[in-house]
């Protein structure tokens, strides 16, 4: 079987200009692991690559779905693994690249099957999201499992639901199951390259790339989402820049308060992938110097990493 090789690193780090990098030397198209790249329309506070960016190397999984929708793990799973296929019978080089790491895990290893739906305790939860508010089973389920609620954001009503449903249907944190499924074996022969940057290094990225976001126009963009007639789904208008900007707008805080929060759930959202980071076993690691440039880093990948173009 061909490889598929992985960029991980945490948001901001330089995982896409490193993948596109060596994707032109190597023959390479992309399948982009990223659960807000899928949208489309939402461009700018995705840094989803310029079309010119896209016209120079095969990118899939991008704009895929419409922003009003919800798209789940396993309808990724079903694109990633048509992509994958399109892209070895052209005897190219796939490049898995993106930071959702739940997507990393899930393309790699599998999806966690749980145990089946209950209408009856589901609609009971409904009931009680729309009468008690969200907040009030949000609570609820940092009581029951700490591990999930960490992260399930507050407003995410499908997963909050689904993880008190199954509790209620096993007696056992969703957070303990899933650990279940965490044996390590793998759907493809995978091969995983992670980008390490230093934590200033990372976090004056990351504040460089909110300053930019916002100068090329992410508050007119979300207002232009927001006005469509379909508007945002939940899982969409979660999304970190995209939620802050949502606040500003509803009154809630000026848009300096907004860019400042967008700058810190984002360093949050790289904390949570370096722990995520550690569940990846036998990652080869390039740690990167603020200086470096992608050109000296996709020599030093190259260096080390034999990417093969056979579909063996």
């Amino acid at each position: 079987m061909a490889k598929l090789y992985f960029i991980i690193g945490c948001t901001a780090s330089g995982k896409g200009s490193l993948g596109r990098e060596l994707a032109k030397r190597i023959g390479g198209e992309i399948i982009s692991v990223d659960s807000m790249k899928i949208y489309r329309r939402m461009d700018i506070g995705t840094a989803k690559p310029t079309a010119q960016q896209q016209a120079q190397v095969p990118h899939h999984c991008v704009d895929i779905v419409e922003p009003s929708e919800s798209f789940s793990v396993a309808q990724f799973i079903d694109h990633a693994d048509k992509a994958y296929q399109s892209i070895i019978s052209r005897n190219a080089v796939a490049l898995a690249v993106g930071g959702t790491s739940l997507y990393i895990k899930a393309l790699s290893e599998g999806l966690f099957v749980g145990p089946g739906s209950d209408a009856s305790i589901r609609q009971q939860l409904e009931v009680r999201a729309q009468k008690e508010g969200l907040g009030v089973l949000h609570s609820e389920l940092s009581r029951i499992d700490p591990e999930a609620v960490s992260k399930i954001h507050l407003n995410d009503k499908k997963r909050i639901i689904r993880a008190l449903e199954v509790y209620q249907l096993t007696g056992k944190p969703i957070s303990k199951l899933q650990s279940q499924w965490d044996s390590g074996k793998r759907r493809y022969d995978c091969v995983f390259i992670g980008i390490r940057r230093d934590k200033d290094d990372q976090s004056r990225r990351i504040n460089a790339r909110v300053k930019r976001m916002v100068a090329t126009g992410l508050r007119d963009e979300v207002v232009s989402l927001l006005a469509e007639p379909a508007g945002l789904s939940d899982q969409a208008a979660q999304a970190v820049g995209y939620a802050e900007i949502i606040e500003h707008l509803r009154g809630n805080g000026s848009i300096e308060e907004a860019v400042e929060q967008i700058k810190i759930n984002t360093r949050r959202l790289a904390k949570k992938q370096r722990t995520w980071h550690r569940r990846f076993h036998a990652v080869h690691w390039f740690d990167v110097a603020e200086d470096d440039i992608v050109e000296n880093i996709a020599d030093r990948v190259l260096e080390e990493i034999e990417f093969s173009q056979e579909n063996k």
